[in-house]
């Protein structure tokens, strides 16, 4: 992977000591290959969702698929944090052209890669024909570089957040046992249902007390998005309690890598897994990159 970014920095080197940089031809140069694009959302703050992304991500890199991290909530910014890395520049550098795509791009621990969104990435919206095109053409060499990309939103039903959502290739929507969360989960899903019938969504649960009882909340989203929504949720698994969570958060690693024999570590793992399974029977269905997912972003932000 490293190789691949070396080559590509290698690339952007050489236009850039001309006057005009078309990022454009660089993604051209790029092997033609799409990453599959997934948003990892929740229907309100503080049920873990980032704790989620990060640790998925690291098992998935574990399994052999190259990742990389897009921290799209724009406010907070979480994923530096739990990484306890501090990168100097964001999304929001490549969207006003002062740094690449690949400039931009952190490492994270076991080859994991993660930008940083920063705040200002609705100035998507602001770019003439030519910005939004290089834009796109610069963010399109992630596809190179990754098999899967995890964009890790914001909570919440913002118009931002719902953008992100609606412009992924499918969505992880985790929710917790609790009322609040689990009224705000299915929110979400009839909002996202009210703008594409056919988008897939799997759910989480975190911080379940014991099998039963995520069982019982997956039970219960599936058979209300199928009696009011005519849809059928996907259950993608559950994350135990575990106080192995709390201490990894407090030492800034994830908990899979702090505490890999702990339970939410091995849930984790097997979360891990069936989507993998999923997206190998669901290879190629909608699936075009990130590219594809810039477009539709900017087309949700502007509508």
């Amino acid at each position: 992977m490293n190789d691949q970014a070396d080559k590509l920095r290698q690339i952007i080197d050489n236009l850039r000591s001309r006057q005009n940089t078309n990022y454009a031809a660089v993604a051209q140069a790029a092997e033609k290959k799409s990453a599959k694009v997934v948003t990892v959302t929740s229907g309100k703050g503080g049920v873990g969702k980032t704790n989620i992304t990060i640790n998925l991500a690291i098992s998935l890199s574990e399994m052999g698929y190259k990742v990389i991290i897009l921290d799209a909530d724009l406010g907070l910014a979480n994923i530096d944090v739990l990484f306890g890395i501090n990168p100097r520049d964001t999304l929001v550098d490549v969207i006003h052209g002062r740094k690449s795509i690949l400039e931009v791009l952190a490492d994270g621990p076991k080859d994991v890669k993660f930008v940083s969104g920063g705040s200002g990435v609705e100035d998507l919206v602001k770019m003439d024909k030519e910005q939004l095109d290089n834009f796109v053409g610069n963010i399109a060499m992630l596809d190179k570089l990754a098999d899967i990309i995890l964009i890790d939103t914001g909570a919440g039903l913002s118009d931002s957040v719902m953008s992100f959502v609606m412009a992924a290739d499918e969505v992880i929507l985790v929710t917790t046992p609790e009322p609040t969360s689990i009224t705000d989960a299915y929110a979400l899903i009839k909002m996202v249902v009210g703008r594409d019938k056919d988008k897939v969504i799997r759910v989480v649960v975190n911080r379940a007390e014991d099998e039963n009882e995520a069982s019982e909340i997956l039970g219960r989203l599936s058979m209300v998005a199928k009696r009011f929504l005519s849809i059928e949720l996907k259950s993608l698994g559950y994350v135990l309690q575990d106080q192995m969570v709390i201490k990894a958060v407090k030492l800034q690693k994830p908990f899979t890598l702090s505490f890999p024999k702990s339970h939410a570590s091995r849930l984790v793992r097997e979360i891990s897994r069936k989507l993998m399974e999923e997206r190998k029977i669901a290879a190629g269905n909608g699936q075009t990159g990130v590219k594809g997912f810039v477009s539709r972003l900017v087309k949700f932000l502007n509508s």
